[in-house]
């Protein structure tokens, strides 16, 4: 693989167990999916829960993980709690994800 971009290997040294957690976290189909879902905008887990062949229990499981891993952030309104993609990374990275294995064409 040759690539031309130099990478800065001490910073990959310092970030490393960051990155780790984010591919963790994106090497379970059923989280991918929930990202997947989340590219589309804000929600709730019962909107999740009609799109992702989960129970209940495992959806919130599966998002307080993806939370914890700084992938999804939540937004409280009234008694509704909204689950969406953070900012930057997740996007990119599902975006990346698609367009290499759904890509038409391929």
């Amino acid at each position: 693989m040759n690539m031309q971009k130099a990478f800065d290997l001490e910073a990959m040294a310092e970030n490393a167990a960051q990155a780790e957690a984010v591919l963790k976290a994106l090497a379970n189909r059923q989280r991918l999916m929930i990202l997947c879902h989340l590219t589309q905008g804000k929600m709730t887990v019962s909107e999740l829960n009609e799109r992702v062949a989960l129970s209940q229990s495992a959806l919130s499981q599966h998002l307080a993980r993806l939370r914890q891993d700084g992938l999804v952030m939540t937004e409280r309104k009234a008694q509704c709690i909204y689950y969406s993609l953070v900012p930057g990374l997740p996007a990119r990275v599902i975006e990346l994800l698609h367009d290499h294995y759904c890509a038409t064409g391929k």
